[in-house]
């Protein structure tokens, strides 16, 4: 699985929850809003090049955080490893070729040595629907042992008594089928599914940790908006300062103002430009965390370079509806389908452990097609007299003595008949044998195990039981959380959204207040601090209504993941891991 400029698809003009970019609906940001910074002198950025500003919209940094972010490449990583584990459990079903290639050589005192090779080779593996095994097996000796030799003599290879080669071939196969026990579900095919659960769990993960970066990368993002706007104000307000001490001071020359009246604006400017210096130092910090959420590697070349965002907040006087919210929180949370998730690894164990506790039945078959052969030429068959010594000598010799002439016992005439030329051969006429219509032979059998007691599977069982329980306990619990956080975020949505209105009519407010404030001072009707407390008012109520502004998206793309639609949203697509074997 990867998410990557590819797989996310982002869409240009993506719209928070709740946002709407009708002219008819929206509210124009003011003029104030520009998201561009001023070059102010004795402004310093410790360690970035503030002449090569880089240009960047919320959607670049969403993307530069799913091509780019180290968490999200953890994250990714841990899918990718859950389908490695996946596969290796599924390759317990590969079949197993072994080859067993054997030559012996045996010699006892006063006899000639005799030589066999054997070639045995089979094909096991196991059957997934029904838990069965079986193994096809293909079997090949050439034997001159004697042993060997007299009990093949005994049957239907016959022929002189001198030593020769006997080949013999075999295939067949062996299965195995539980009928009871391991029929529905075994072990291998419970890891396997257990392993699928984890693989959708992982991959929930992954989904929940990049909604976690998106939303942080919105929010950083908008504060960094913010931060640029503050230090805006504050470079005007420092201006204004300038202007009021230039002011004063061609004035103090014309005799028109007292010198004290220079100490005070002195040092409004001093405050101010201190203001100034803590707005810049908070643009720093939150521009680095943003370089944090999206840049990969510590030593590139962004981090030298500062941000400059694109994008202006966006607001709508919509409100957000609260049970749609909360439909989409259920549908889609993913610690929600994580629990669910967990639910159904502990239906698979409750199905195993119950079936273990079942007498096992299997039923054991056996097919074969073995073929002999013995080499030499015994196809004419022979007749002989045998001569009789020892005891079978004295024997013959006494009965004959009893015996009335004419009636005495000979040596008998013994006829070994033919061998059939289907015997005469080596190995291929041994592997053409095997198919002969008299070479098939078969076996059938059950095998049955009764556990006694059997404690093991009863209390993996109870334990199974005892955990689902639990699991519809987390499942209640987190259902709560999701719901107090979706009430909580649209809340948050609705007060950022009347803070902005508030905000605006503050600043508007403000704005008249310095004009005619501004004009009574030049007039002589009134005094340096009552204007610079018109000139700080209204710097707040700037840096109030842009703190609405960027809150209320932030408060959007909080929605977004309690919700978990900032994929849906942001039209990203993230492609889900392979769970097949």
């Amino acid at each position: 699985m990867n998410v990557s400029a590819q797989d996310a698809q982002i869409a240009a003009n993506a719209t928070p929850a709740g946002v709407k970019r009708d002219a008819e609906t929206a509210v124009p940001s003011t003029p104030n809003s520009a998201a561009t910074t001023p070059s102010v002198t004795g402004i310093s950025r410790v360690g970035v090049q503030t002449a090569q500003p880089l240009p960047l919209s919320l959607n670049d940094a969403i993307r530069k955080a799913l091509e780019g972010n180290n968490d999200i490449e953890i994250s990714r990583d841990d899918v990718r490893f859950q389908e490695t584990q996946l596969r290796s459990l599924a390759g317990i079903y590969d079949p197993v070729l072994r080859v067993q290639p054997n030559f012996s050589r045996s010699q006892t005192t006063g006899n000639a040595a005799t030589r066999d090779f054997r070639v045995n080779s089979d094909l096991t593996g196991f059957v997934r629907p029904g838990g069965g095994n079986y193994q096809v097996f293909f079997n090949n000796s050439r034997s001159e042992n004697a042993f060997t030799q007299a009990q093949l003599s005994s049957g239907n290879i016959t022929g002189s008594s001198s030593t020769s080669a006997i080949y013999s071939s075999g295939l067949g196969v062996t299965y195995v089928q539980p009928l009871f026990r391991n029929f529905r579900i075994d072990t291998r095919r419970q890891q396997i599914k257990i392993a699928q659960k984890r693989l959708s769990q992982t991959d929930a993960d992954f989904r929940r940790q990049t909604i976690e970066i998106i939303a942080n990368v919105q929010k950083t993002y908008w504060d960094l908006v913010f931060a640029l706007r503050d230090q805006q104000n504050r470079v005007a307000n420092v201006n204004l300062a300038q202007e009021n001490l230039r002011q004063i001071e061609a004035k103090i020359e014309a005799g028109a103002a007292a010198p004290l009246e220079k100490a005070e604006v002195a040092t409004e400017l001093a405050n101010r430009q201190s203001d100034l210096l803590l707005a810049t130092q908070q643009v720093s910090i939150t521009e680095n965390a943003l370089k944090q959420l999206v840049i990969k590697d510590p030593s590139a070349a962004e981090w030298t370079q500062t941000y400059v965002p694109t994008d202006k907040p966006m607001f709508s006087l919509d409100a957000v509806n609260l049970d749609d919210a909360m439909k989409d929180a259920m549908d889609n949370r993913f610690e929600l389908r994580r629990l669910k998730l967990q639910k159904e690894i502990n239906d698979i164990d409750l199905k195993y452990y119950k079936n273990q506790m079942a007498p096992q039945i299997d039923l054991n078959t056996t097919f074969s097609l073995d073929g002999l052969s013995r080499a030499g030429n015994f196809a004419t068959g022979t007749t002989f007299i045998p001569t009789f010594t020892g005891n079978d000598a004295i024997l013959l010799q006494n009965l004959n003595t009893l015996l009335p002439a004419g009636s005495q016992i000979a040596n008998p005439l013994i006829a070994i008949p033919p061998t059939p030329s289907f015997f005469v051969g080596g190995f291929n006429r041994s592997l053409a044998n095997i198919f002969r219509s008299d070479a098939p032979n078969f076996s059938i059998g059950v095998t049955f195990s009764f556990p006694i007691r059997n404690r093991t599977a009863k209390a993996n069982y109870a334990g199974a039981r005892i955990q689902e329980e639990q699991i519809a306990a987390q499942t209640r619990s987190q259902e709560q959380t999701v719901i107090a956080e979706v009430r909580n975020a649209v809340q948050a949505v609705e007060t950022a959204r009347q803070r902005v209105l508030t905000a605006r009519t503050a600043r508007e407010n403000a704005e008249i207040q310095l004009e005619g404030e501004r004009k009574l001072y030049d007039a002589g009707r009134s005094t340096t601090f009552l204007l610079f407390q018109r000139e700080n008012s209204l710097t707040n109520a700037r840096n109030a209504e842009i703190r609405a502004e960027t809150d209320y998206n932030k408060a959007i793309a909080d929605l977004q993941k309690v919700t978990s639609t900032t994929f849906r949203i942001n039209n990203i697509v993230v492609d889900s891991p392979t769970n097949q074997q």
